[in-house]
């Protein structure tokens, strides 16, 4: 009896390494599993932390982050690319360098500016470098509400959830950050019942909002959210059915988590479903 033959789809995470595995590397690898990818890992940046905080970032080489790029790009047919954590402006460059040269395509870039517990994890040279090379590549930039703000110089937003008040000022944030689409995240928003994310391209706005879950096992939220619609789009779907697919991915997540006692700061989420099915995430 003949057997079918599955390829998933490659879903490249480039990021730092989370020792406590809520985060980075590890929660992306995580969540693209669950999502029905092959993860493949670039690793920018080895650091040393806990739920309770980051206590040490130890940078790679430019040259073992390039080789480590080069090496999968030479093997693998890349459906998706996400990115986080960079570390420093090199790093940065050699990512814009290789992502060009490579024509990589279904680029999400978690902009990664500060850890949950409020370390600093990229300086204000590349952030500058990153505005101006690496968001233009980006199809999909995720900011959370405070890293929108920095990075488009405060732009004063009337209510972030009234999208009918700030189209003009979310397409023109667009526009400045040079991505394709802009996904502005709610979880700090200040509803008390739901989060609101707003998805922003040419011409096109939408929001989707889920139940705000009161939980402290909220670490990785954002590499997260990001792995799972770069592995979205790997498998076909469009931006919207991507985000929407994702969001509720990381509500169920957070859910899962919920009981879950590891560590005594913000613990981690629960990648793999366990009071929901399988067929939960299928297309």
């Amino acid at each position: 009896m003949a057997h079918k033959h599955f390829t998933p789809p490659v879903v490249l995470s480039i990021a730092g390494s989370d020792s406590s595995a809520g985060a980075g590397i590890q929660a992306d690898l995580k969540t693209i599993s669950a999502n029905g990818g092959y993860a493949c890992t670039v690793i920018t940046a080895v650091t040393a932390q806990n739920t309770q905080g980051v206590y040490d970032v130890c940078p790679l080489s430019p040259a073992s982050v390039a080789a480590q790029i080069d090496a999968i790009f030479a093997d693998f047919n890349v459906a998706a690319v996400k990115i986080g954590m960079l570390a420093n402006v090199d790093i940065a460059k050699v990512v814009v360098d290789k992502l060009t040269i490579y024509a990589a395509k279904n680029v999400v870039v978690d902009p990664v500016m500060l850890s949950t517990s409020g370390r600093e994890l990229l300086c204000e040279e590349a952030i500058v470098y990153c505005k101006a090379h690496l968001y233009p590549l980006a199809t999909l930039l995720t900011p959370n509400i405070p890293e929108f703000m920095a990075l488009t110089g405060n732009i004063e937003l009337n209510d972030f959830t009234q999208t009918s008040h700030n189209e003009n000022v979310y397409e023109l944030a667009r526009q400045q950050l040079g991505c394709q689409w802009l996904l502005i995240k709610g979880g700090h928003g200040v509803d008390p019942a739901l989060s609101t994310d707003q998805l922003v391209g040419q011409h096109y706005i939408q929001c989707f909002s889920a139940p705000r879950i009161q939980s402290r096992n909220t670490h990785g939220t954002g590499c997260t959210l990001s792995s799972a619609i770069a592995t979205s789009l790997a498998k076909g779907m469009s931006m919207a059915e991507a985000v929407e697919h994702s969001k509720r991915y990381l509500t169920l997540a957070i859910i899962n988590a919920s009981h879950l006692e590891l560590g005594q700061g913000h613990g981690a989420l629960q990648h793999f479903p366990i009071a929901t099915s399988p067929e939960q995430y299928a297309n």
